[in-house]
């Protein structure tokens, strides 16, 4: 397992919820964070604080991470302000409950651009940086509404099944470079965006209750540990789906 002390993360979507757990697990493994977020800043500061509190550094960045204009801006202050980015976790994403007759060609534009197109365009972004120095993690944050079409809608689950064929062509063409690409598929984990969705029953999930923050940051920081994991959809669903 590879040490993490020093690197530099970058978690896009981390001022809450699953973003901002997996920045201060990142941060206790020893990274230096980058937190994004597009709105909530004084939520980003706050995680950025936590992190400070643990030794390690970290900067709050605003940008909207479907747009490549601000992701570049962004990659260049995460440079400026941390240094060579190692560490990527895809996480920004929006959710919105709606029947399939309501949803608007701008909804599925949206949904499809925040969930889908900004993990590609933060990876493209970074990637210089990770085959420069041999060594990167990119682990994108996808959903169970992948597999099973979940609770959200199809925008939604579209948006997240996408996610996992990004991770599946990533891994193959960085296999060799010392850069690994994987999915996280977590189902109903007790954050803001879960407990606020009226179709989001605990009952749904076998074993009963809805999951933790950590549950999948604990999973974060293994991805990132390990060098010989690639291409894969880890499953953190209380067993709603087996693959």
């Amino acid at each position: 397992m590879d040490d993490l002390a020093g690197k530099v993360a970058l978690v896009t979507g981390g001022s809450r919820g699953i973003g901002a757990g997996a920045a201060r697990a990142l941060a206790k493994a020893g990274c230096d964070v980058a937190v994004n977020y597009r709105r909530r800043g004084d939520e980003a500061e706050a995680v950025c604080a936590e992190i400070r509190a643990l030794g390690r550094r970290a900067v709050a960045i605003c940008a909207d991470v479907s747009r490549s204009a601000e992701v570049r801006e962004m990659a260049t202050l995460v440079g400026r302000d941390l240094g060579t980015l190692s560490i990527l976790i895809n996480n920004a994403g929006v959710a919105r409950v709606q029947k399939i007759e309501d949803i608007t060609e701008d909804d599925w534009n949206e949904i499809i651009d925040t969930n889908l197109k900004s993990a590609f365009l933060v990876t493209q972004a970074v990637l210089p940086g990770m085959r420069a120095q041999g060594w990167g993690r990119v682990i994108n944050v996808s959903s169970v509404a992948a597999q099973t079409g979940g609770v959200v809608g199809p925008h939604y689950a579209a948006s997240k099944a996408g996610m996992l064929g990004l991770t599946h062509s990533l891994a193959n063409l960085m296999v060799k470079e010392g850069i690994t690409v994987n999915a996280i598929a977590p189902a109903l984990i007790a954050t803001e965006m879960v407990t606020s969705n009226p179709r989001a029953n605990p009952e749904i999930i076998p074993v009963g209750h809805f999951g933790a923050m950590d549950d999948v940051s604990s999973v974060v920081v293994l991805l990132a540990q390990n060098g010989y994991i690639t291409g894969q959809t880890i499953n953190v669903n209380g067993g709603w789906y087996f693959s």
